[in-house]
């Protein structure tokens, strides 16, 4: 009797465990397809597996929250660039006064008047096409005149607006301000932004001068372009301006890396890419760095363009970013690099599309997360706050401003002159007042295509 009780008490506590197990196991969740739960789960399966700092992520949370908000929730507090845009919703995709209308603006106050100061301006934009330029000062936008308490909703509210009224004039130290005049600004596409370039005789000195706007796919062939005409004329001085240039294209950074920096072999060490236990880390030389995504011009007839320098002068700012940040970071180990300017953006980080394509002939939501941390040959990143100058100069010393490439900008003037010839203002009449948002086109993403 004894053992037949012993038996049916250890049948009961088998069948005990097996039950507790299979509860334990649950099924997978199915959602309907195309609701709210069936996105966020999605989301956050994908961001699990690939988000740099997935650990740090919370549970599933509510999977019935508006995905634009789910997302959110998924990210590490300070993560300024991850984002999902969904094609449905033209509100999920980054906005700035750059990409809608094409220019750039700092809020400056000078003699108790806030205006916004013109800085860049596309070429074949909005902007330009209605006689924008760089140094106009901007006194209203929709008939409201710029102070110290409306001026950061005034930008934001441009920021998101399809058209925009404003009132602006010029502005020079030998004449003064202009009459006012008004323009109106309607939303458009800008494309492809051709550099600025020119060599510059100073004393006996030939500088070769190259301002970037962006780093487009496939811009080695006009980089080499550039720099066979800086060769030919016999530069021993070179000056890259990257002030607006917000990112882009890492093989199109490679290329310009591979011209600049002296005494490099194809197999040298370019950049490291550090991802979380799923994407591991992956690192890149100069030729394969420039292969990512650049098939017809090749390492050689790169190097073939290198001019004989030794060091480079890069002029950046707060708008610097990105694959603009790698140029500054990524030479460093093999050349001396003299930066001038302000403290650039910190986007130490890169990343690839994710689409949701589940549903057949449907453009679901695409994920655009932080997935490497990014660093040089020697170990050295971490500029998550930004990279500061070798020389701390801000280029609003005065009201009037100068074009990219004149000899009297101050960024420029410097780098031609000698890093410690110049002397710094004292005291300057304009006071730069610094916005709260991101006032500039960063490029959210820098995507790397690894083959």
């Amino acid at each position: 009797m004894k053992k037949h009780q012993f038996i049916l008490k250890a049948f009961l506590l088998l069948l005990f465990a097996l039950t507790v197990s299979c509860q334990s196991e649950e099924e997978p969740v199915i959602y309907k397809e195309g609701s709210t739960e069936y996105v966020n789960s999605w989301m956050y399966e994908q961001m699990k597996k690939y988000y740099l700092w997935s650990e740090d992520m919370p549970d599933r949370t509510n999977l019935a929250l508006d995905s634009k908000e789910y997302f959110k929730k998924l990210l590490q507090a300070d993560d300024r660039f991850s984002y999902a845009t969904d094609a449905s919703s033209p509100d999920t995709f980054p906005k700035s006064i750059r990409s809608n209308y094409g220019f750039d603006i700092a809020v400056v106050e000078y003699e108790g008047q806030v205006y916004g100061m013109v800085l860049f301006v596309l070429s074949d934009s909005p902007a330009e096409r209605n006689g924008m330029k760089r140094g106009q000062l901007v006194k209203t936008i929709n008939g409201t005149l710029l102070n110290t308490q409306n001026f950061e909703r005034l930008y934001l509210d441009v920021a998101h607006s399809d058209q925009v009224k404003l009132q602006l004039m010029d502005y020079t130290e030998e004449s003064g301000f202009s009459a006012l005049k008004e323009i109106q600004l309607g939303r458009g596409f800008t494309f492809s932004q051709p550099m600025i370039h020119k060599v510059v005789l100073n004393n006996t000195e030939k500088t070769g001068y190259l301002a970037i706007p962006h780093f487009d796919i496939g811009l080695a062939s006009p980089l080499l372009q550039v720099f066979q005409d800086f060769k030919n004329q016999s530069v021993t001085k070179v000056i890259i301006d990257l002030r607006y240039n917000g990112g882009g294209d890492v093989s199109s950074a490679a290329a310009l890396s591979i011209i600049l920096a002296p005494d490099i072999k194809p197999g040298d060490l370019f950049i490291k890419f550090k991802g979380n236990k799923n994407g591991g880390a992956v690192n890149q030389s100069f030729k394969e760095a420039l292969e990512m995504n650049e098939t017809a011009v090749h390492y050689d007839a790169l190097r073939a363009a290198h001019p004989a320098i030794q060091e480079v002068y890069v002029l950046c700012g707060s708008h610097t970013a990105s694959a603009s940040e790698i140029i500054i970071n990524n030479l460093k180990p093999y050349m001396k690099v003299i930066t001038i300017g302000e403290k650039t953006t910190g986007k130490d980080v890169a990343g690839f599309a994710i689409e949701d394509n589940r549903i057949s002939g449907q453009q679901g939501w695409t994920l655009y997360p932080v997935i490497y941390k990014l660093s040089n040959a020697s170990n050295e990143g971490n500029y998550s706050m930004g990279i500061t100058p070798s020389v701390v100069l801000n280029e609003i010393g005065n009201l009037e401003i100068f074009p990219l490439g004149d000899t009297r900008e101050i960024l420029m003037n410097r780098a031609l002159n000698g890093v410690s010839a110049a002397k710094e203002n004292s005291f300057s009449p304009v006071k730069v007042i610094p916005l709260k948002t991101i006032p500039h086109d960063v490029d959210h993403f820098l995507e790397v295509n690894f083959k």
